[in-house]
């Protein structure tokens, strides 16, 4: 007896994609979580990150989280200069 091949809604894989894309959550528990086959939604994560961007350049949401971390990355290379020269401040009133 052959398995009858079973076909999900759009919202389904949407929904599928985004708990693995934006809830960062894995593959392997999503799809065990959803009761469908790992390989099957990799596929649609595939095809979605294709979609969104076919020449491989990052989608306008990848584009603004790249914005916010180089303005986080700034500010916490600020903040170790600031405490390096704090450090090596007190480390000369010491002796």
């Amino acid at each position: 007896m052959s398995k009858k091949r079973r076909r999900y809604s759009r919202e389904f894989k949407v929904e599928a994609i985004r708990l693995v894309r934006e809830e960062h959550m894995k593959p392997t528990q999503v799809a065990r979580d959803l009761g469908i086959a790992e390989s099957s939604l990799n596929r649609w994560v595939a095809a979605d990150r294709e979609k969104a961007s076919p020449d491989g350049s990052p989608t306008p949401e990848e584009r603004s989280e790249i914005r916010q971390l180089r303005r986080r990355v700034r500010e916490l290379e600020m903040e170790r200069e600031i405490l390096k020269k704090a450090a090596a401040f007190f480390a000369r009133e010491i002796k």
